[in-house]
């Protein structure tokens, strides 16, 4: 069974950092795809931040110069390190893995961030 759990969200104060973890396991996801998504109260699931297999990586506008996506192939992880915190990036925080069409789903980590 495929699973991804995130890890290291909480509350943060503006201007804090905060580094979020996804853990894959049941598959390994080094050939594929992988990304952070957010959903903030009312709004629509947005995507914060993509990775390639080959490291290539694509930021949400909102989070660039202030979040850096990265993976350990050799760990099945994937981490996303949150620095300059805004209390506009409170959301729930989820891990993404594509494989082919079929999208692999966390369950989400809490990211409050106070003014």
């Amino acid at each position: 069974q495929v699973q991804l759990v995130e890890s290291g969200g909480g509350l943060v104060q503006a201007g804090g950092s905060l580094r979020l973890s996804c853990a894959a396991s049941g598959r390994n996801f080094n050939n594929n795809p992988m990304g952070w998504y957010r959903q903030a109260p009312g709004k629509q699931r947005e995507l914060v931040a993509s990775i390639t297999n080959s490291d290539d990586t694509v930021y949400a506008d909102s989070v660039k110069g202030r979040f850096t996506i990265s993976r350990d192939n050799a760990k099945n992880t994937m981490s996303l390190q949150m620095n300059s915190l805004k209390p506009e990036d409170t959301a729930v925080y989820y891990c993404l893995a594509s494989d082919h069409g079929m999208n692999y789903w966390g369950e989400g980590t809490l990211v409050t961030v106070s003014s």
